[in-house]
């Protein structure tokens, strides 16, 4: 029993410290998420939570996963554990029956599950945890009570600042699809394949062929199997969000973006409104130099021209304005505004606005003749 005990310490301890990592260093990602939630329960108003409601719950469930992985304080570390199982198991069944929320991020963007799954994943966890809470008082710790407490504090500041400089900047791992040395121009449509069972009408006996390679003309052949069912399997339904690029008045400038052979600079604001102007104010210099020297420069938006126009004069940023889905140019950088370097439909580099570089840093480093 106690390596019994042992094992589903460690395996509820490592999916904690997993999730908590992935979504640690992605925070904004989180608070898309969280924001997602409450707009789906009908308190929008919380969102203005969203990023430290983000920083407390996944530092915890983080720190939980330590406690268990390397058994510290477990006794006091199940009386969290418990309630927040029995919280988010409740909260994916209703995900998983109204489908509340497409994606509920319990993994960030490194590993997508389906809600189903996400509950189905959490009843299983929910029983590993009662039985940790049923058994708390037979773990015994290898560390003294004040080293314990050291480690845990230490832990928690560690990851709270990691976390916290991942939200000013960028994630320190991406995750999306557009992180840096994806291609992102990739238009190649893979062939959708169909598979059909038919059962013998004498003998009960079910054969599945891939479409069309069976004999569906053969009139003899249909008088002894019948039709029973289909699937489809089609490569392409999961290669996530695809980035569309318009002018004001609906023309698609896309693959005049994407498939550009030089370099394009990008700007991306998915909300102008909330954009912050200081970094608007410090990519000028920047574009002034890339247009000078015959290289593209574009911002992508989701916000409406009226907003557009205003933003524009108020700001004295002269480059032009696409318009993008807002979810695509979250998934795109994680800043608002960021920036995005493309050469070949390649992301060759991306900086949040924090960090904007001078344009002789990029044209030495990353701009190669």
């Amino acid at each position: 029993m106690k390596i019994l005990r042992n094992i589903f310490r460690i395996l509820v301890g490592l999916v904690f410290v997993f999730s908590g990592f992935v979504k640690g260093v992605d925070p904004l990602g989180t608070v898309y998420r969280m924001d997602d939630y409450f707009i789906a329960f009908n308190i929008p108003w919380f969102t203005s939570f969203s990023l430290v409601l983000t920083i407390m719950l996944c530092t915890l469930e983080f720190i939980l996963g330590i406690s268990l992985l390397f058994n510290l304080w477990i006794r006091k570390t199940v009386w969290l554990l418990v309630p927040m199982m029995m919280f988010f198991t409740i909260l994916t069944f209703f995900d998983a029956v109204y489908n509340l929320v497409p994606d509920c991020g319990c993994f960030g963007d490194a590993l997508k599950i389906t809600n189903i799954q996400t509950f189905v994943k959490n009843l299983f966890l929910m029983a590993l945890a009662l039985l940790i809470f049923a058994w708390r008082r037979k773990y015994r710790s290898l560390l003294a009570p004040r080293w314990e407490i050291m480690l845990l504090l230490v832990t928690i500041a560690g990851y709270a600042t990691m976390s916290l400089q991942c939200y000013r900047h960028l994630p320190l791992i991406d995750f999306m699809a557009w992180k840096v040395g994806n291609k992102v121009n990739q238009t190649e449509t893979k062939p959708v394949t169909f598979y059909v069972t038919y059962k013998n009408k004498h003998t009960g006996e079910e054969k599945e062929y891939v479409s069309p390679n069976y004999p569906w003309n053969d009139s003899t052949w249909l008088k002894v199997w019948i039709f029973k069912s289909q699937r489809v399997i089609d490569p392409n339904k999961n290669q996530g969000l695809v980035l569309r690029v318009e002018d004001q008045y609906g023309a698609d400038y896309t693959a005049s973006v994407l498939n550009n052979h030089d370099y394009q600079f990008i700007l991306v604001a998915y909300d102008l409104t909330k954009s912050g102007t200081e970094g608007f104010h410090k990519i000028l210099p920047l574009y002034k130099k890339a247009i000078s020297d015959g290289y593209s420069f574009i911002c992508l938006t989701n916000s409406l021209p009226a907003v557009i126009k205003k933003f524009r004069l108020a700001n004295g940023t002269a480059f032009d304005y696409y318009s993008s889905d807002d979810v695509v140019l979250k998934t795109m950088v994680r800043s608002n505004p960021g920036l995005i370097l493309l050469k070949d439909g390649v992301v060759l580099a991306k900086w949040g606005f924090r960090d904007f570089p001078q344009y002789d840093e990029v044209k030495s480093r990353y701009m190669k003749k």
